[in-house]
């Protein structure tokens, strides 16, 4: 690519991001991808869920001449996206699926729409794509590129692994040359390979955004109680979305059967359930008639709902590539995501089971998967850090502050030596075996199969048989996580020493390990982060947002979040847009939605506006106050993000009373604000319940001079202003 098409392109991508979509920037490395597939080169993307890889060939198609052809595994997923895409757009037959479900006039309506170059992206299952009449089409039209949506399905080493996905190659060779574009949220480096291998694609530019989704919290509980724990928490965060997740069909029956019994919104999902109930059921999650999704994996890929606040596995699953998958699905719109997860070694024998009768070669690679499982849920050691290392990634913040392990974390213990009797085993018997293999070697453990190899005569043969297996586990993964040693999947998880790992058997390093959760009898409740509400948002005009879209969302049965989503609602409940072209500026809304939706949420919150007489930021603009306005901005969007009042102050040149001045006028005009980030860092908490109790339930004045008179003088009249400012906060907005 040249540098001027490159700033052609860059130009061009901001223009088309704001009028088809309405986003004001890219995320990740969304727009170099974009600019790659322009510039007509075969892409590969590894992105997580929520990252935006639908954005990466939907704007492309919407700018490039033709129809891309997108591929993608399930009918619902393609309904999910064409609806997405429709509402984006004013134009009807903008986006297409040809399945085998359709009436025969409605394939024919999208035949013509795709012949009469109406369609810019048409949406197809693999199977369906075989199909001589669908390729016939597409030879009579140009075909901007095609794209292959949950690329994994293309590897048998990929957690959902789809026979059919491997005849796509030929068939997009049969309809003639166009650029390719292959996108999954999970692959580790040999299933990426697989992937490339598969399409013919391994000269593609590959773009590998992070792996790490920071706003989910992970966690893994002991299975004690599991059922009683789900209600209890499902109870506390009523309203919300969720995703359960079993094994089989009969416990998602049955669970879902309880949820229902107290007065929980849950309906099931299940292969075995027929295709018109799973359907319905679905749809009703999507449309919010529906807390409580219980599900297989069947459940999941065709799910594009944004506002999923948690996901519960019951059981713990197959393979860390579906768990990803599946805890991906909480938060995609980078709001909370609580994912917990129930682990029993029970569970790990039924999964053991499940692979007898199946080929060796498929048992070898789902015993692999299954052993990274079972060292995932039972490891001390922060999760977002051992996710990370099996993607390839390497994650070197000592605390991610978001997951059980970090959150309430074992002691160290010092393992300088035991790291390096594990090196120097390994060293010793070469890179051909597995974990359990060398932790029987140091323990000393008495079998057949170290004598068949005389490792049972080796100087590091009992070398550690004070400690239990778990311990050498331990440090074996911990070895791993910091590239002292290499686990080699494609030789189903042999173990062997790094150029690191030969430098440390020269010289070590001090070196500390973290053992192995010892599962107690615990609840949800015991560690369930509280998170606190910090948005500038005015939360009752929020509310009423929600259910303005509810309502809208069932007069056209269009699931809430196609129309908007949980951040645009936040942004109106910020901005107060009254006009078309506000709500254009608004995020995530373009020329398009504003336009076919803008005027229900206009109505609204014009006559809130009035009925409360809120002074709009874009009102303060107008007036001659413009510093403040800027002021009263930069001081909402700190205070989001935590910022102490202090820097704050400093920023903009202000004193502290000065800056409380503006604090007391942005309450006064109904923002709220969530001081208690800084309140309870400053000031006692018992101090900041007599001072609230005061101007609640004392005083019919809000004097500051009389509160100090009453309050006597144990607290200081800074104290008592800034406990006033949350109580007219708290209670008056």
């Amino acid at each position: 690519m040249t540098n001027k098409n490159n700033t052609k392109h860059q130009f061009d991508l901001h223009k088309g991001l704001k009028k088809h979509f309405g986003f004001n920037g890219f995320k990740m490395n969304q727009e170099a991808i974009i600019e790659n597939l322009l510039a007509g080169n075969d892409t590969f993307v590894l992105m997580p869920t929520g990252g935006g890889k639908s954005l990466c060939y939907q704007l492309p198609a919407m700018m490039m001449e033709g129809v891309a052809v997108i591929i993608s595994p399930l009918i619902a997923l393609m309904k999910n996206q064409v609806d997405a895409m429709r509402a984006f757009s004013m134009q009807e037959g903008v986006a297409h699926f040809l399945n085998s479900s359709q009436s025969k006039s409605a394939s024919q309506k999208v035949r013509d729409d795709v012949l009469n170059g109406v369609t810019k992206l048409l949406y197809f299952a693999p199977e369906s794509l075989t199909k001589e009449e669908n390729v016939e089409m597409l030879r009579k039209v140009k075909v901007s590129f095609f794209a292959i949506d949950e690329a994994h399905c293309i590897s048998e080493w990929g957690h959902d692994f789809r026979p059919e996905y491997r005849r796509i190659r030929p068939i997009i060779s049969e309809i003639g040359q166009a650029p390719l574009i292959a996108l999954t949220a999970t692959a580790t480096p040999k299933v990426q390979l697989d992937i490339q291998k598969n399409l013919g694609m391994t000269d593609a530019f590959i773009f590998k955004s992070s792996f790490n989704r920071p706003n989910l919290f992970y966690q893994v509980r002991p299975k004690i109680n599991a059922t009683k724990e789900i209600i209890r928490y499902i109870k506390a965060n009523e309203g919300k979305s969720g995703i359960i997740y079993c094994l089989s069909r009969k416990k998602v029956e049955e669970l879902a059967e309880l949820l229902v019994v107290n007065d929980i919104k849950a309906l099931p999902y299940h292969a075995g359930i027929d295709a018109a109930t799973r359907a319905d059921n679905q749809d009703r999650f999507l449309m919010e008639k529906s807390d409580v999704i219980v599900a297989t994996i069947a459940f999941g890929m065709g799910i594009d709902k944004p506002d999923v606040r948690y996901v519960i596995h019951y059981d713990i699953p197959k393979s860390l590539e579906g768990y990803y998958q599946e805890t991906g699905r909480a938060g995609r719109d980078g709001g909370e995501g609580e994912c917990i997860t129930f682990y029993s070694h029970k569970d790990i024998q039924k999964l053991e089971k499940f692979m007898q009768g199946k080929p060796v070669a498929e048992q070898e690679i789902g015993r692999l998967l299954l052993d990274e499982t079972v060292s995932y849920a039972e490891s001390s050691t922060c999760r977002r850090k051992t996710l990370l290392h099996y993607f390839g990634e390497k994650y070197s913040t000592q605390d991610c502050g978001a997951c059980d392990n970090c959150a309430d974390p074992l002691n160290p213990v010092e393992a300088t030596q035991e790291t390096l009797t594990a090196l120097k085993t390994i060293a010793s018997v070469g890179a051909q075996f597995k974990t359990d293999h060398i932790v029987d070697i140091i323990i000393g453990k008495n079998n057949n199969i170290l004598k068949s190899y005389n490792h049972d005569k080796l100087e590091m043969f009992a070398a550690g048989i004070d400690e239990k297996p778990s311990f050498w586990g331990a440090v074996i993964r911990n070895a791993l996580i910091n590239g002292l040693l290499h686990k080699d999947i494609e030789n189903y998880g042999s173990i062997s020493i790094t150029k690191e790992g030969e430098k440390f058997i020269k010289q070590p390093i001090p070196t500390t390990i973290t053992l192995d959760r010892e599962f107690k009898n615990e609840t949800l409740d015991d560690t369930m982060p509280q998170r606190a509400n910090t948005s500038a948002t005015d939360l009752v005009l929020f509310r009423l947002l929600k259910n303005l879209l509810a309502d809208i969302s069932r007069k056209i049965n269009l699931p809430p979040f196609v129309i908007f989503q949980d951040p645009s609602l936040e942004d109106m409940a910020i901005q107060y847009p009254t006009t078309i072209q506000e709500m254009q500026n608004i995020t995530g809304v373009g020329a398009g939605k504003a336009a076919r939706y803008g005027k229900y949420f206009i109505d609204l919150i014009q006559k809130y506006v009035q009925e409360n007489n809120i002074i709009r930021p874009q009102d303060m603009v107008v007036k001659s106050v413009a510093n403040k306005s800027l002021n009263k901005v930069y001081i909402i969007q700190n205070i989001d993000r935590k910022t102490p009042l202090e820097d704050i102050a400093d920023a903009k040149n202000m004193t502290m009373m000065e800056l409380m001045d503006e604090l007391e006028t942005i309450v006064g005009s109904g923002t709220k604000l969530n001081l208690d980030y800084y309140l309870y860092d400053i000031i006692d908490e018992d101090k900041v319940d007599d001072i609230m109790d005061y101007f609640q339930n004392d005083t019919e004045t809000d004097s500051l001079d009389h509160a100090e008179e009453e309050l006597g003088g144990e607290y200081s009249p800074e104290e008592i202003r800034l406990v006033r400012i949350k109580f007219l906060s708290d209670i008056g907005n």
